[in-house]
């Protein structure tokens, strides 16, 4: 009986810490959203699309992350 209730008690574990992880990573990246498109300077333009492609990457990395803990 008790190795029963520890094996639900490791699986419900897991699943609030990997939940918590999700929430953590998705917390990190932040909101999406900025400045209209029509009024940026090409610099700024090219800074944004720095961001989004290493915001990108990250997705990619945690979702590879999230994957492999499975």
């Amino acid at each position: 009986m008790n190795q029963i209730f520890n094996m639900v008690i490791r699986q419900v574990m897991r699943r609030l810490v990997g939940r918590g992880v999700d929430a953590g990573i998705n917390r990190a990246l932040g909101p999406k959203g900025g400045k209209p498109r029509d009024d940026l300077t090409p610099e700024e333009r090219r800074r944004q699309k720095q961001a989004r492609d290493t915001a990108k990457r990250a997705r990619q990395a945690a979702k590879i992350t999230r994957r492999l803990g499975r």
